[in-house]
């Protein structure tokens, strides 16, 4: 584990990166810095190395809090500034747009973040020698022919998928001993319901009224909190060899759609779900998206670097219960 002393200046262009609490990590292991820190596999790539003794600093923008750095990571100097001044071993890039609609709507912001960012960082970890874990995304994939190997080859559907193919290729292009680790549809132990596409299912399950959910995608929900241990394995593991680089699967197994969860979801809280309608047409509007771009994880498995994830209905329960009526007090203490 990480401590903290009183002191910490980093001067680097006032405003672009700055300490939002003047703490200090003192390393007691390995280093490593988590982009995104703020977001929901953010936070849960930075418990899951502090619990295993690494020396963990995150970054945020809009949403850094305590013991985080604000740090505009499409501003080079600033970027180049902070990894001079914490030189860390690993780098876990979580930090993007991820919603795809919003990608469609504000292209120009999120190609910013997920393709001239992740460039500007790959540089810069090549240069520090840092190893740099890049988080993509199943949306690679056109979804026609599942499942997808770490060789396939990708054809996007939307931009976000573009955007993040196009971060692969810009961080295996100056970081070659990079790893690329593509998951799908996350949930995990969130700050409000709607932070997860997944556990958003719990407003249309507690309604009262009649509601419409997709059941014609096929996704498989994953839990951050094992997409973070498999980020701390793989990191663990690329120190030590060399031969651990490249691209990555790891997916949760059980195959749903957004229908399907929000049932189980009901079950697994014993609601009534017979307001929930199945769609089996996609949703005039919206970006496409990919029928069932389902992951072979293969490599990590061979590599004794994947986890058995944890069941669906075991893992939203977990993450639900404190937004239940009688535990919603619980969110003052938890989140």
């Amino acid at each position: 584990m990480s401590c903290a002393t009183a002191e910490l200046r980093i001067t680097f262009s006032p405003g672009r990166v700055q300490l939002v609490q003047e703490e200090e990590v003192v390393p007691g292991g390995p280093r490593v810095l988590v982009t995104g820190a703020t977001g929901l596999l953010g936070r849960a790539v930075c418990a899951e190395f502090q619990s295993s003794g690494w020396s963990v600093i995150g970054t945020g923008y809009r949403r850094a809090r305590p013991r985080l750095l604000r740090c505009d990571l499409t501003d080079e100097d600033a970027v180049r500034g902070l990894l001079h001044e914490y030189q860390p071993d690993v780098i876990v890039h979580c930090a993007a747009e991820r919603r795809p609609d919003v990608v469609e709507r504000y292209t120009e912001a999120a190609v910013n973040l997920n393709v001239h960012a992740t460039s500007m960082l790959a540089k810069e970890a090549g240069v520090c020698g840092a190893l740099l874990i890049y988080i993509s995304t199943d949306y690679v994939f056109d979804g026609r022919n599942p499942p997808y190997g770490e060789d396939d080859s990708p054809n996007p559907l939307n931009v976000y998928g573009r955007s993040k193919l196009e971060g692969e290729r810009e961080t295996l292009r100056h970081c070659p001993g990079a790893v690329v680790l593509r998951v799908p549809v996350l949930f995990g132990e969130v700050e409000s319901v709607m932070e997860s596409v997944v556990t958003s299912l719990w407003t249309k399950v507690e309604a009262t009224e009649n509601c419409t959910l997709d059941h014609c995608q096929q996704r498989f929900p994953t839990d951050a909190r094992d997409v973070a241990t498999v980020c701390r394995k793989l990191a663990d593991r690329a120190r030590q060899d060399l031969s651990i680089r490249g691209i990555f699967h790891f997916s949760g197994k059980e195959q749903m759609t957004k229908y399907e969860m929000a049932i189980a979801i009901a079950q697994a809280f014993n609601l009534p779900s017979n307001h929930l309608i199945p769609l089996t047409e996609q949703p005039v509007g919206a970006a496409p998206r990919p029928v069932n771009a389902q992951l072979n994880c293969s490599r990590l498995e061979l590599q004794n670097l994947s986890v058995e994830p944890r069941p669906f209905t075991e893992a939203i329960t977990d993450c639900l219960w404190p937004f239940t009526p009688d535990k919603r007090w619980r969110q003052t203490v938890f989140h």
